[in-house]
């Protein structure tokens, strides 16, 4: 089923999924010329939507709706789960494997929360390519970079609902029901989904955010870009997510 998910999601998110419509469009274009059309035209529509920044914004609205954490706050938790977001299978200067970029971006910010708060840590994430677990991988960052201690490490997951099922089943048993989950702004609805699903009292701590709620100063529109494509596909990766989650109820 993992594997099934993981192919799906390839084929239809950008750029492969709107290239193959453009795709299917031109093969039917002498059979079926207004449905050849009508496919190729869709899937050109898709691929400029999903990295103009005017539409890339109303994806990441309804994604991006947990404030930034109050430090306040972070009394009312017992323990810290950061998530994984992946990693680096070539860093030699690093001797093999380590984090990659999104990952190191959630380990910062709960770097950060932990030694604000002094609350354990827990790191979450399996290996669904193989190699050594994200987990793993986490918890050396964390203790040689940024002199964090990592209490737990979960090393099994593959997704989001298994990093809340296996947390779930590590730390519920000892008492830590209430906990401050550090992973992306955009991924942070269907995190804390999944872990309220899964029994856990969700403190939200979104970092990374790829929507800036500043007033755009900017005259003119931005026009398509490097980040506006990659946010596009970031949100639309969430969204068949959210989907995902309604349809598997």
């Amino acid at each position: 089923m993992f594997l099934l998910k993981k192919l799906l999601s390839g084929l239809i998110l950008p750029p492969l999924g709107p290239l193959l419509l453009v795709a299917a469009g031109l093969l039917l274009a002498t059979r079926r010329p207004k449905l050849g059309q009508a496919l190729a035209a869709l899937g050109l529509v898709a691929a400029l939507a999903l990295c103009t920044p005017v539409t890339v914004r109303l994806l990441l609205d309804g994604l991006e709706t947990a404030p930034p954490l109050d430090p306040g706050r972070l009394a009312e938790a017992d323990a810290i789960v950061i998530l994984a977001g992946g990693t680096r299978g070539y860093a030699p200067e690093f001797g093999g494997e380590t984090v990659n970029a999104l990952s190191l971006e959630r380990i910062r910010y709960g770097a950060r929360l932990a030694r604000r708060s002094g609350l354990p840590v827990m790191v979450s994430g399996g290996a669904p390519k193989g190699g050594r677990p994200e987990g793993e991988l986490m918890k050396v960052s964390l203790e040689e970079d940024f002199s964090v201690p990592v209490r737990w490490v979960e090393s099994r997951s593959r997704d989001t609902r298994e990093n809340a099922d296996f947390c779930a089943s590590v730390l519920q048993p000892s008492g830590h029901r209430r906990i401050v989950l550090v992973t992306h702004a955009a991924h942070m609805r269907r995190a804390t989904e999944a872990f309220e699903a899964a029994g856990f009292t969700v403190l939200p701590a979104p970092t990374a955010h790829l929507l800036n709620r500043e007033p755009d100063t900017n005259i003119l529109p931005s026009p398509p870009g490097m980040s506006s494509a990659y946010a596009g596909w970031y949100a639309s990766h969430e969204w068949l997510g959210l989907l995902a989650y309604r349809l598997s109820r």
